[in-house]
């Protein structure tokens, strides 16, 4: 049922209506004053909102500074970029806490260019440093407290680069080369103090502000506006159009006469279509305020906002904007104000550089490789025990160990000077010792064999024997003419000096030699020395006496040839051989250790045992034929006991290792270098051989390293030697790789299960602190368990300075004792 208005009712309402404007001008102040207040309390919230958000971004925040690989592939700097929407949160907590965003920063200073990215503490630790080396294969990282890119106090200009046009509107993003590289020329060669920095902040972005780029679209191919304010306005006007509307409607209606719209239309879909970054890119030029700073300040600064044309397209292009107190703003790397730019945009501005002649960048040295998970972190059943190398410095920080069974394949460790051969050699050694396993340690330095004993067990004190020439005391003697088989003794001998004197070595003088060897033993057995040498070529009645021995009828024929001789022809077959002997005889510690009669030490036995033998032996002191000699026999004289193991079954011979340093001075043993691998794998002796340059190595013994010194670990390497290594260790490394090691890294090829592994890089670990007189332990017990205690007894023999004096020059000697 309805009911007609009266005329009275139509009065009323006119009536109320001419009200309205003096209710509006009544309540209009008290409308204003509450908007205003209103819009005030929202405005300080959200600054103390955003402020709070700031802080919490800043707290815990850090620097990945990166280093550029050597090659750098284009593409992955988009892929990077795309990785990083992975920092969206849920909408909740948008809205409450914020989205986090990262600062891509070039910071210049007088020692170059570094590229390093502000990430907030909110970012899990490791996510943006993986993504890094993810996408950038060879890239390396160094995490630290964020710090400010340019000083707070220096005087500085800057500005902002901004979208010329609608933010829809893509950037040039292909460059026929770098564009970086005119950046890295504008900030390169600041003077001390001097300072230079681009930094571009930016988030992902999801939700509405990404629908902007399809409307935009949309209008120009001629749709209608589907914005949320436009269909506001037309919701509470109908009948007429918005002018965001009537806009995009006279766009349209001229789309039809402007073809270059289909091109346009394309460049903004194909932006749409990325995942697309809120993005704001800030400039700073400081230096301290001096008379002209300022000129140089707007020079610099100009020179750097002007490379912004290189990333002008058809449709969009940056321009410049004035930044109030530059500095501050950007060491607070707060993001504001923004527009939006897809990941191929942001990849264009902010990537690795890829011109390898990109000037003032720090490079990256080897790239990283994490080991693969057949390589041990720990003794396990199926691996058994194991020697830890160091850690893994690519993918999840693990350690990285070799098996024992493994190293019985033996270990060729390559390195030039302080790279850390020497720590790495005494971690091992050190491992050894507490795990009860052998070792014989030949170090022609000395450091090596100091930085063990100083951090030796206990335990060990009596269990070690040690050869220094430092000592004040005697060293331990070895028989070196002594052992279970002489003819085998005699060809170490005998092979020893041939290798060390080989460009003066000839038949006779190896005849000579071999046949006094075998003379002294044949005569004496266990007591013969090769102090006796020299008495038994000089000395005509201890030569009759020693011959009067023998019942071989080759060696007394020698002799009685020999006696034949004139002196001169005495003194000039001898000759050679003495002043060989005189290399060893005439150093009174070389001397004591190798010609005393009689053995204090069995040294194959102790490290059957689980000794440690530690021959120190300096060149600088020793000299260097005297080093090499003595520490050639005893390696000789080792191996020599060693053998004795052919006589236990495989399972019952202990494992135990010869660390040989400068290895080519060392491995002078009879026969084939590659027969000596291959047996002492057999007796499972694991040969550790560390050497500076390839070419230290004559053919054959380098030949027999690389083929059968299976497992492989090379740290810093000269590019000669690098290339040839590279073949170990390719495809997964270079020979660049290996020769930009750094200091303590390593890369290693081991073997496990009988298989190499794929080639990796570790790091070294640091050796513990030393026991503070630990090392006078080991020598004390050292001299007194292994030293030879004094004796009244006669010895055999004694050689004296005239039997060594050269008898091309001195005939005396002989005549003398006839």
């Amino acid at each position: 049922m309805t009911t007609a208005l009266t005329d009275g009712s139509w009065t009323e309402i006119f009536d109320q209506t001419e009200r309205i404007p003096v209710l509006v001008a009544q309540t209009a102040p008290v409308a204003a004053v509450a908007l205003g207040t209103g819009a005030i309390t929202f405005t300080a919230l959200r600054a103390l909102v955003r402020r709070w958000r700031a802080q919490r971004f800043a707290r815990d925040a850090r620097l990945v500074t990166v280093s550029v690989p050597p090659q750098v592939d284009p593409a992955s700097a988009p892929a990077w970029w795309a990785h990083q929407t992975g920092l969206l949160t849920p909408a909740w907590k948008r809205w409450i806490f914020g989205s986090p965003h990262l600062a891509f920063e070039y910071v210049a200073d007088a020692a170059g260019v570094r590229i390093q990215i502000w990430v907030p503490g909110l970012v899990p630790p490791g996510m943006v440093e993986e993504t890094i080396r993810a996408a950038w294969p060879g890239a390396t990282t160094k995490t630290s407290p964020a710090a400010p890119p340019v000083p707070f106090d220096a005087a500085a200009t800057g500005g902002r680069l901004v979208l010329g046009r609608n933010d829809s509107y893509p950037l040039k993003i292909a460059h026929d080369t770098d564009p970086l590289r005119s950046l890295l020329g504008a900030v390169n060669g600041l003077k001390p103090a001097q300072h230079a920095a681009v930094q571009i902040l930016a988030r992902p972005v999801t939700g509405l502000r990404l629908a902007r780029g399809y409307r935009f679209a949309a209008a120009l191919r001629g749709g209608r506006s589907t914005s949320i304010r436009s269909l506001l306005f037309d919701l509470v006007t109908p009948g007429f159009r918005s002018r965001a509307t009537y806009g995009y409607s006279a766009q349209a209606a001229r789309s039809t006469a402007h073809p270059e719209r289909a091109e346009q239309i394309r460049a903004v879909l194909a932006k749409a279509a990325q995942p697309r970054f809120e993005v704001d890119i800030r400039y700073v030029v400081a230096a301290p305020d001096r008379p002209g700073t300022e000129k140089w300040l707007r020079g610099r600064a100009h020179a750097v906002a002007s490379l912004s044309a290189l990333y002008a397209s058809g449709h969009q292009h940056l321009r410049r904007r004035r930044l109030h107190d530059p500095a501050t703003v950007l060491n607070s790397r707060r993001l504001g104000r923004s527009y939006l730019l897809g990941a191929a945009e942001l990849a264009a501005l902010a990537h690795l550089p890829h011109d390898p002649d990109a000037p003032a960048i720090t490079r990256a040295g080897a790239r990283p490789v994490a080991p693969s998970p057949d390589v041990p972190t720990a003794a396990t059943p199926a691996s058994g025990p194991v020697r830890v190398l160091g850690d893994a410095d690519a993918g999840h920080p693990r350690p990285v160990a070799v098996p024992v069974s493994g190293a019985r394949q033996h270990v060729h460790v390559l390195g030039q000077t302080g790279v850390g051969k020497s720590t790495l050699l005494a971690s091992l050694i050190l491992a050894d010792a507490r795990d009860g396993r052998g070792a014989l340690v030949i170090d022609p330095k000395g450091d090596l064999v100091n930085d063990v004993m100083d951090r030796l067990p206990r335990r060990m004190a009596g269990r070690t024997v040690v050869f220094d020439p430092s000592d004040t005391a005697s060293p331990p003697s070895v028989g070196i003419l002594s052992g279970p088989d002489p003819a085998f003794a005699v060809d170490s001998v005998v092979s020893i000096f041939h290798r060390c004197f080989r460009s003066s070595w000839g038949p006779r003088l190896d005849d000579l030699l071999r046949s006094a060897c075998l003379s002294l033993i044949h005569a004496y057995g266990p007591r013969a020395t090769l102090a006796q040498v020299p008495q038994l070529l000089t000395d005509a009645a201890f030569r009759a006496r020693a011959v009067g021995r023998l019942t071989d009828d080759l060696l007394r024929g020698f002799w009685a040839g020999y006696d034949e001789l004139s002196p001169a022809g005495r003194a000039a077959a001898i000759g050679p051989v003495m002043n060989k002997l005189r290399a060893v005889l005439l150093r009174p510690f070389v001397h004591q250790a190798l010609s005393a009669t009689g053995s204090t030490i069995d040294l194959a036995r102790h490290l059957d045992r689980g000794g440690l033998i530690l021959a120190r032996l300096p060149k600088g002191v020793l000299g260097e034929d005297a080093a090499r000699l003595m520490g050639s026999l005893l390696l000789a004289h080792t191996w020599q006991g060693i053998t004795r193991r052919a006589a236990l079954p495989e399972d019952e011979r202990p494992d135990s290792a010869a660390y040989i340093d400068e290895c080519h001075n060392f491995l002078n043993l009879p026969g084939s270098v590659s027969d000596i691998l291959a047996e002492a794998r057999g007796y499972r002796l694991s040969l550790v051989l560390a050497h500076q340059h390839l070419s230290q190595l004559p053919k054959d013994l380098r030949d027999a390293v690389s083929a059968d010194a299976r497992n492989k670990i090379y740290f810093a390497a000269s590019p000669e030697d690098a290339g040839d290594l590279a073949r170990h260790v390719g495809p997964v490394l270079s020979a660049h790789d290996l020769a930009h090691l750094g200091a303590y890294q390593a890369t290693g090829r081991l073997v496990t299960a009988g298989q190499p592994t794929q080639a990796f890089t570790f790091r070294t670990r640091p050796l513990g602190e030393p026991f503070h007189g630990r090392a006078d332990e080991i020598r004390h017990a050292s001299r007194k368990r292994f030293t030879p205690q004094p004796t009244t007894a006669k010895p055999v023999t004694a050689p004296t300075k005239t039997l060594l004096l050269d008898p091309r020059t001195d005939h005396t000697a002989e005549e003398g004792h006839k």
